[in-house]
Parts: C-alpha cells; structure tokens; sequence
C-alpha cells in the first residue's frame, strides 16, 4: 500500500516539470521581447545628418542621491552625474531615457569666406597674462578663446563646453592703418605682414610686428592672436614736376628754340644754381618696396602711403637742391657735368632709401628749366657749333660719295672682265669635255666589238661541244640497249628462247587455246564447226 502511494506521488511530480518548463520559457520570450520593444522605441533615438546627440548622465535609476557629480565647470568622467565631452554623430543610438538625458544639438556650419572663434568654457583657467588656449576644438582642457580658427566645414560642437563665434574679414582701423583678420585673401602682388597680439610660445613668437611674411594666399586669421597688413610689394612712381603752359588747344607752350613756358613752379624742384640763376627741375624716382622690407616699413611709416610723403619725396627734393646748387647754370645745361649731375643724384638716392630698407630702380632727371638769358646765348653757340660740324660732315659727304662712284666704276669694270675670263674658260672647259666624250666613245665601240667577237667564238664552241655530248650520249643509250639485249640473251641461253620469252610477255592473261587437228583439205570446214567464222577474200 506503500508502495503505492509514493509511485502516485512521483508520477505527479513527473508531470508538473513539463509544465514548469513551458512556463519558464514562456517567461524567458516574454522578457525578451518587452526588453527588444523597450530597446528599439523607448531607449531608441535616431540622429539625423547635420545633428549630433548630447548626453547628461544622470545616475543610476535607485542610488541617484549617493551617485558622485561632476565637478562644476568641467566634463563628466565615467560614472559621473554630469554632461559628457563626447558627442554622437547621426544614426541610432540606444540610451535609456532613465539613466540618460537626450538632447538634439544642430552642427555648426562655417561656409567659404567665413572663420570660426571658439571659446572653450569648462576646464581649468589658464595662467595670469594668458588669453589664448592651445589645443584643438573637443580636446582642450582650460577656460579661454582657442587659437586654433575654424575654417569652411561642419562640426560637431558641444554647446555645454564651447561657442562658436562666426566672422568674416574684419578691419581694424584704430590705430590708423587698416589692420586685417578673420578669413584674409592675399592677391598677387601683395604680401601679409603680421603683427602679434601676444605670444605664440609652440613657435617661439613674441608680440609684436613678425619678419617674415604670408605670401600670396588665403589665411584663417584668429582675431585675437594675429592682425594682418596688406602691403603691396614692387616699384612704384613718383614724379615731381612744375606746371607747363598750355595752348588754346590743350598742348604744351613751347618758345621759339622749343623750350616750355613754366606757369607754376610751386609744383617742381627749385634751387639757386651756384651762380645765383633760379633754375626748376622734372624729376622722377622708380622706387619700391621688397617682400622682405615690407616689416620694417609697417613699423617705421605705418603704410606704404606714409613712405612716398615721407620719404621719397623729401628726399628727392633736398638731394636735387643740395647737388644742383654746387653746379652753375651753364653746368646744367649740357656736357658731361650734366651728366655728373644726375648720376650724383640717383647714387645719393639709392643710398639714403637703402638705409631705410626701401629699393630705388631709377632716378631719372627729366628736364631742368635753365633760365632764358643764359639758354640763348648758349643754346645759339652750341647750334653755331653744331652748324659747323654740320658742313664739315657734308663735306666728308661729298668726298665720300666721289669715292663711292669711283669703286662703283671699278667694281664694273672688274666684273666686265670676270665675266670675258668666265664665258673663255667655259668654252675651253666645254672643248676639253667634248674630246673627251668622243674619246671615251671609240673606246666604247672598240670594246664592244671585242666583246662581240669573243662571243661569238664562245658560242661556237659551245654548240661543238653540245653536239659531241649529245653524239655521245646516244651512242651511249645503243650500246646499252644492245648490251642489255646481250645479257637477256645469255639468260635465257638462245636467241629462240628470248624471242619466245619476249613473245609469251605479249600474251594476255586470259587466252583461250583450242588445238585443232584437221586433215588435208578440212581446216576450212572444221574451223566452222569450232564457231570461228572465217571470211575469205572474194577475188574478182
């Protein structure tokens, strides 16, 4: 009875397992699929392009209170309540909305022609006398404008740690010259020269004006670390001259020995010459400025402008009064102390703007004003004087050309007799050239006929020999055939037996013979009872 009752109760036992199977799987896809559902709607978020996702994690869902909290002003590190530095790009991500707080951030767009300053606002604070951040946008670790400019692109920027100022060209104008940064276009011809605003200690540069400068080109220029001056580079002109008369019709009045009237001389270079006459001068300086002088012209004048009024000019004026009063007038007129003169100049020139780092090309004196009552006179000797050489080259003129016609003649006359000694050996050589083709002709023939008449003995004996040979050869061929009709003979040991041999050859193979015996005067009658009809000749 016993043992009954435990079989029951084991049965029983049996039969609840599969039972408690089902309902642990049951169980088991039911987790999975309210987990699977959760994850993809309720801790789904999508990302679209040209967003990025920002995260503040906010503790576990119980121990919230105890859970340790970012320092204020700095990132979240891991498991810290607080706002991450890492961002997420666009697609899915998966972050409960319990233990994490979503939020949408729109990338930041710089387009050509624009620059980004970013300012970093978590970190620790950089050092006393220091505004500036090293390191690059997402990495930095101190408060302060970043020194790295952003250029045209997207990025993904943290709105809790940075901001993002963006700015075109700007132009400062504060100190009087106009001072560049933000996105700086260089054209050709020009070069950038640029001042520091403070320290770059990665490139061991002080504040201040640099030496060397940008080349032609496009530069992201901070606003806060760098300004740019735009400086053309090359030669430029600077002329100064007096003010001309002028006729009804706009052109230059001139005096009769052509020289022009002076209606202003305010405008050009006044001097007293040495012997007390006031004279005027044109004058023009090709003057420039090189890449590598375009610093120290920024430093010095402030612009290239401020060069030409204060130095350039001034200087041309005092170094043509200084040179031009130690020379009298008539010294400024013509001759080599004229030419003395503007030498002196450009050589000063050149020197005095070398020494402030500026380039001369050319110093060109283009006129000087000499007064009438010393012109004149002087003007009317140097034509007395060059009247004279005048007629003394007409003269060398004449005589030249009577010895022109003279060697003309001449050179005539030679050619005359070339031409009798030419056309004389061309009939000789023409001669000579004729003897000598019929010469080579009879040669020719002679030759020929010998060649002929070899020939033909050649060919003589060529056709006795042919015939000997063919003679030969036939008589060759008998004697073999009769040789061989010798040796056949022998073989069969008569002629009889030849003959007979030779006769069965001609035989066919298939001869049907028939012996016919007949008796005197019957052959004709029997030959018909054989089958072989035999026609006779009838004879008339």
């Amino acid at each position: 009875m016993k043992l009954m009752e435990n079989s029951s109760g084991d049965q029983a036992k049996s039969g609840y397992l599969p039972l408690i199977g089902a309902i642990l799987l049951s169980a088991l896809l039911v987790s999975v699929t309210v987990g699977i559902f959760v994850e993809w709607t309720i801790n789904r978020i999508y990302v679209p392009v040209g967003n990025s996702l920002q995260l503040r994690y906010k503790g576990p869902l119980v121990w919230t209170f105890g859970a340790k909290m970012a320092k204020p002003g700095y990132w979240s590190e891991e498991g810290e309540i607080g706002i991450q530095r890492e961002m997420r790009g666009p697609g899915r991500h998966f972050y409960c909305p319990l233990w994490y707080e979503r939020v949408m951030v729109e990338d930041v767009e710089i387009l050509p022609g624009q620059v980004g300053i970013v300012t970093c606002r978590v970190g620790s604070p950089l050092p006393d006398g220091q505004f500036l951040v090293d390191g690059k946008l997402g990495e930095t670790t101190q408060k302060g404008i970043l020194r790295q400019a952003l250029g045209p692109g997207r990025y993904r920027v943290n709105p809790y740690g940075y901001t993002v100022k963006i700015v075109e060209t700007i132009t400062d104008e504060s100190s009087g010259q106009h001072k560049y940064s933000g996105w700086i276009d260089v054209p050709t011809g020009y070069v950038g020269v640029v001042t520091n605003l403070t320290d770059i200690p990665h490139l061991n540069r002080k504040t201040g004006i640099q030496s060397n400068v940008l080349p032609p080109g496009i530069y992201l220029v901070n606003n806060y670390e760098q300004q740019i001056d735009i400086v053309e580079v090359g030669f430029r002109e600077c002329t100064i001259s007096v003010d001309n008369e002028k006729e009804d019709d706009g052109t230059q009045k001139v005096d009769d020995a052509g020289e022009p009237y002076i209606a202003d001389t305010s405008q050009g270079i006044s001097f007293p010459s040495s012997d007390g006459f006031t004279i005027n001068m044109d004058f023009t300086a090709i003057w420039g400025v090189m890449p590598e002088q375009a610093p120290h012209t920024i430093l010095t004048f402030g612009n290239v402008d401020q060069v030409e009024n204060k130095v350039v000019r001034p200087q041309v004026e005092s170094i043509c009064r200084n040179n031009g009063s130690k020379h009298n007038a008539v010294q400024l007129l013509v001759g080599t102390d004229r030419e003395r003169f503007q030498s002196a100049i450009q050589e000063e020139l050149a020197t005095v703007l070398h020494d402030k780092q500026l380039t001369l090309l050319y110093g060109l004196v283009r006129h000087i004003y000499i007064p009438r009552q010393i012109r004149e006179p002087k003007q009317a000797a140097f034509v007395s004087d060059e009247l004279t050489l005048t007629r003394q080259q007409e003269q060398e003129s004449a005589k030249m050309e009577g010895n022109l016609r003279e060697a003309e003649r001449r050179v005539e006359l030679e050619s005359q007799r070339v031409k009798a000694d030419t056309e004389r050996k061309v009939a000789a050589k023409t001669a000579e050239g004729d003897k000598t083709v019929g010469e080579i002709a009879a040669e020719t023939r002679r030759l020929v006929a010998a060649i002929a008449k070899e020939t033909a003995t050649l060919q003589a004996q060529a056709t006795l020999a042919l015939g000997e040979a063919e003679n030969k050869g036939k008589q060759l061929i008998e004697e073999a055939k009769a040789q061989r009709f010798q040796l056949a003979v022998d073989a069969f040991g008569s002629g009889d037996a030849y003959n007979e041999w030779i006769f069965a050859q001609g035989l066919p193979e298939s001869l049907d013979l028939k012996l016919i015996y007949a008796g005197e005067g019957t052959l004709w009658t029997d030959m018909k009872n054989l089958g072989l009809q035999t026609t006779l000749p009838v004879t008339k």
